[in-house]
């Protein structure tokens, strides 16, 4: 015996419709997308790059960085046995280049998928 799918009603192996809402006992049911097609479809930037986890990797070593020399370097007393140049370095400026570049990297990513 098969079962619809639509309302359950026991019908004959036989049958190709349902003899209680006439929904076809012979259609197969799609299965559903696996999140990487999905993200195919429906994400701006599609799936996800090799080198994005070296990137973001990157990024946080430079945000740590960043806060070695801007806070813990010259609030210690290591500031007087460094260099200068070490003590006062600025990275501000590499803050910004590193989100110039990964919104630059984004757009062309949009591009070349569209």
């Amino acid at each position: 015996m098969v079962y619809c799918q639509k309302c359950g009603t026991q019908n004959d192996d036989d049958a190709e419709f349902c003899k209680k809402c006439s929904n076809s006992l012979t259609t197969t049911v799609k299965a559903p997308k696996k999140r990487n097609d999905q993200c195919d479809e429906e994400c701006a930037v599609g799936e996800r790059s090799p080198w994005s986890k070296f990137f973001w990797g990157i990024i946080l070593i430079l945000f740590g960085l960043w806060i070695v020399f801007s806070v813990v370097i010259p609030n210690t007393s290591l500031a007087d046995d460094l260099p200068s140049w070490i003590v006062n370095f600025e990275f501000w400026w590499l803050i910004g280049l590193i989100v110039a570049v990964a919104i630059i990297m984004t757009g062309i990513r949009i591009m070349i998928r569209k």
